[in-house]
């Protein structure tokens, strides 16, 4: 295990964990600015046996004249940035893997927030003339693309990125969005994202970042997330807000418990995490549920989730630590907060925390209103159709039960579909079924915005805002395209493999995924504001693979093979054969000029 200690200026609060560093700054007016950083780390038990782990940096600096010229903890590669490119917001994410939205959930913030596409995904909002905002992008690509060690600037084109208006929160047409679903997720890109950290890995909650356990899980998507964020009334007074996340779904080393009444393959596995000194479990609803059941006879949850005692004796599961402070959700069956602070442990002290069930938990995770799931139609070459299947969930039908006494109870959802431009979509074939039923389009399409694709110019954009009755079961999206033609120089090396149609996104406006806990009065950080905010269930869906008509890249080998061989052998025949022809001549007329001299010089000897 390791230990942690407290040097200089160094502040360490733990909240399941959390760290605070600060540190200022004279600017020279005799004015003060504070420069902030907060590490967290979150853990959740998952009900497919795996734990999900959520790291969460934030940094802060104000946005001041000094501003990417002298820091203390704020990283200056970013602030340049932010600088040069007149950056308002921006986005940056390389995920391996894909967030199982049925097992792990999707109507929670992390879920929300952190579940990305496969790939790449870069959004930026910048802050120039519109005339300005594509040549902004492109020089964001190249610097992305140096500073983290990836092919970010293959977002350059403009047949790789678009600008969408209704499904991200963008300034007038100023937000580039853009995805590589191909791109390779290695140890180099997270190093350049380590360093951005003040103390890197040596130090702090990203000391625990093992790469092989992070690259041998399930799922885990590093994120990098600036916004600017203003103190007060004078636009001067604005701050430059840095954060970096990294979730990983992993499955845990099975720590036997003893148990003699079930089998251990029934069982949550028990972990423990040593090297920490702070942790902060957050276990879901469906699970809060079963624990309560189970713990009917004790004592029933106190109201404000301070009652340490009560969680202590749980039936579910044991903690071999208690915790300092408990926060519950304010709705019934919901989530639990455990809170372990540094600060009332000693800086010599090692803290080790392990979970330990007892009993078979049956859970399930809250979902999103709606499931969807993409796939592709019809064979061959030439034609196909894209589907988006949008299934209900628990969450729709609770609606349903809430709002029974309004016979058009409706909500609505956000459809963004990028196509590739080879990717020839027929916008007019757009068809929706709901409930297995064919619609007419207006009945449940409110707005409708498409930006059809321009070959090798622009990829084709389709944004939909649906409004779908509360009793809805599923509906379905078909749409039909045409596959394209490259040039040679287009295809990439593993052609046959196929050609990526980036994720749709789905998202439900009317559905909040905040978290909302008793007690108020709380000192929150940065990590309990992200869990209650109140923002819009996002989900992805799949890459699809499409397979294109590709040529015989073997022809041309063949050809420049054949060909080469056969003008290596005439023309090597033919040299060879005239220059030994030539050598011959001069051999027999040398032998024979010498042959007479000789004669000549001795005529009685015998020539032979």
């Amino acid at each position: 295990m390791a230990l942690l200690s407290r040097k200089g200026t160094l502040f360490m609060l733990f909240l399941f964990s959390i760290f605070l560093l600060s540190a200022s700054a004279s600017n020279g007016s005799g004015e003060e600015e504070e420069e902030e950083f907060w590490e967290e780390l979150l853990l959740k038990p998952l009900p497919d046996r795996k734990v999900l782990s959520h790291f969460h940096f934030q940094n802060e600096a104000p946005l001041s004249d000094s501003f990417a010229r002298h820091h203390h903890l704020f990283p200056k590669s970013i602030a340049q940035l932010v600088k040069k490119f007149h950056i308002k917001a921006m986005e940056l994410s390389f995920t391996q893997g894909r967030w199982n939205y049925e097992r792990w959930g999707g109507f929670d913030p992390i879920s929300s927030h952190n579940a990305k596409p496969p790939g790449v995904e870069l959004w930026a909002v910048f802050d120039v003339p519109p005339h300005q905002v594509d040549a902004s992008w492109k020089d964001l690509t190249h610097a992305l693309s140096g500073l983290f060690c990836a092919s970010i600037n293959f977002l350059e084109s403009s047949t790789t990125y678009s600008a969408p208006k209704w499904t991200f929160q963008s300034a007038l047409g100023s937000l580039r969005y853009g995805t590589l679903p191909r791109e390779a997720v290695c140890t180099e890109n997270l190093t350049p994202w380590l360093k951005l950290l003040p103390c890197r890995d040596k130090a702090g909650l990203s000391a625990l970042m093992d790469r092989p356990s992070i690259y041998k899980s399930f799922y885990h998507s590093q994120r990098l997330h600036l916004t600017q964020a203003k103190t007060g009334a004078d636009p001067k007074n604005s701050r430059v807000v840095l954060e970096q996340t990294l979730t990983v779904v992993l499955q845990p080393n099975i720590l036997t418990g003893g148990t003699n009444y079930v089998s251990e393959a029934k069982m949550q596995p028990s972990w423990s995490l040593s090297s920490i000194f702070g942790r902060k479990i957050n276990v879901e609803r469906g699970l809060v549920t079963q624990l309560e059941n189970l713990q009917s006879s004790t004592a029933t949850f106190a109201a404000n989730g301070t009652n340490l005692d009560d969680f202590g004796r749980n039936v579910g599961f044991e903690l071999s630590v208690n915790p300092d402070r408990v926060l519950k959700e304010v709705e019934k069956s919901s989530s639990i907060l455990y809170e372990y602070p540094i600060k009332v442990h000693k800086d010599s002290e090692q803290f080790d925390l392990g979970i330990t069930w007892k009993h078979p938990v049956i859970w399930s995770t809250p979902h999103a209103p709606l499931y969807a799931s993409r796939f592709l139609m019809g064979s061959g070459n030439e034609r196909g159709a894209i589907a988006i299947c949008m299934k209900s969930t628990e969450s729709t039908q609770g609606l349903v039960a809430a709002n029974y006494v309004d016979q058009r109870c409706n909500f609505q959802v956000n459809v963004l579909q990028i196509v590739p431009w080879y990717i020839k979509v027929y916008y007019h074939t757009l068809q929706l079924f709901v409930d297995e039923k064919p619609q007419v389009l207006t009945d449940f399409v409110e707005r409708m915005r498409v930006s059809p694709s321009e070959d090798k110019v622009s990829p084709g954009l389709m944004e939909l805002v649906l409004k779908l009755p509360c009793e809805v079961k599923s509906a379905v999206l078909n749409i039909e395209f045409d596959k394209g033609f490259l040039h040679i120089d287009e295809y990439p090396p593993d052609a046959n493999q196929g050609f990526d149609i980036p994720s749709a996104i789905i998202s439900f406006p009317d559905f909040n995924a905040g978290l909302q806990f008793s007690d108020n009065s709380i000192s929150k950080t940065p990590m309990l504001s992200k869990l209650q905010e109140r923002s819009p269930v996002i989900s992805y869906t799949e890459v699809l693979l499409v397979p294109l008509t590709t040529p015989d890249f073997s022809m041309p080998y063949n050809v420049i093979t054949i060909t080469c061989t056969v003008f290596a052998l005439y023309f090597g025949s033919l040299l060879n054969a005239l220059r030994r022809r030539v050598g011959e001549e001069e051999r027999c007329l040398n032998d024979k000029g010498n042959t007479q001299l000789f004669q000549f010089l001795h005529p009685k000897t015998q020539v032979t």
